[in-house]
């Protein structure tokens, strides 16, 4: 479903949160995540009422779309809010399930914080765009919803001066992307790696870092195995000389 006015209905929208609430995880506490991610997130999935935000320079919303995939998949709703680049194609390839996925105008700065917290009513994921300026009273409103309601907010980008007034529960940057597939001039694009960190509050402070394939081969998620440390042989102590003559 998608709104294309303007000036979103809000009664639309409280009705759209109403259709998704049936089918929501309400009483799980986490919402869960693909395989691999889990160290992303420092647990087994998304913490309800919590706010992750995914920043960087390239393949911030497709990183995004992976972290909203798993709940998808396991019948949660995912809003977005304010993204007219999100493709609908690469979100279904990530795992994304379409036939629960909302597409939503950038609403007015006015009625932003309105349309937002209507969404909060049913839908457990809300994927915004934290790249626009908006007020710190607004926004300090929407996540005490967020929390109320149990939802968990995404927020993409923020790099280019316009940072979320609040610190998010989970902090992932993108920091490197190269795609693989390409000779010298000739070839086909085969996948894209992305190396990402995570750190966060709580108990997620520690730096965390990841490689992912996303596209992988497969046009999907494909999370690379951390290299193993090589092991150093065990070396046997000299033995001590000693004077047994002089």
């Amino acid at each position: 479903m998608a709104w294309a006015e303007r000036t979103p209905d809000l009664t639309a929208l409280r009705d759209a949160a109403q259709r998704a609430q049936p089918v929501a995880l309400a009483r799980e506490q986490v919402l869960p995540v693909l395989d691999g991610l889990e160290e992303v997130v420092a647990g087994p999935g998304l913490r309800r009422g919590t706010t992750a935000a995914v920043t960087g320079s390239v393949g911030v919303e497709s990183f995004t779309l992976a972290l909203a995939a798993g709940a998808s998949q396991q019948g949660s709703w995912t809003a977005v809010v304010g993204l007219p680049s999100l493709g609908l194609v690469a979100a279904g390839q990530v795992g994304v399930a379409l036939d629960r996925l909302a597409v939503i105008d950038a609403p007015p700065t006015a009625s932003w914080g309105a349309v937002v917290a209507a969404l909060t009513d049913g839908f457990d994921l809300v994927v915004l765009d934290a790249r626009r300026g908006l007020p710190g009273r607004q926004v300090q409103r929407l996540s005490a919803r967020v929390r109320e309601r149990g939802a968990v907010l995404l927020l993409v980008g923020g790099d280019r001066g316009h940072r979320w007034p609040l610190a998010a529960d989970i902090d992932v940057r993108v920091t490197d992307a190269a795609w693989e597939g390409l000779g010298a001039g000739h070839g086909f694009l085969r996948a894209r790696t992305l190396s990402v960190e995570a750190t966060g509050r709580r108990g997620a402070t520690r730096c965390r870092r990841l490689d992912v394939q996303l596209p992988g081969p497969n046009g999907g998620l494909a999370v690379i195995p951390a290299a193993e440390e090589p092991i150093e042989p065990e070396v046997s102590p000299r033995p001590r000389l000693s004077v047994v003559a002089s």
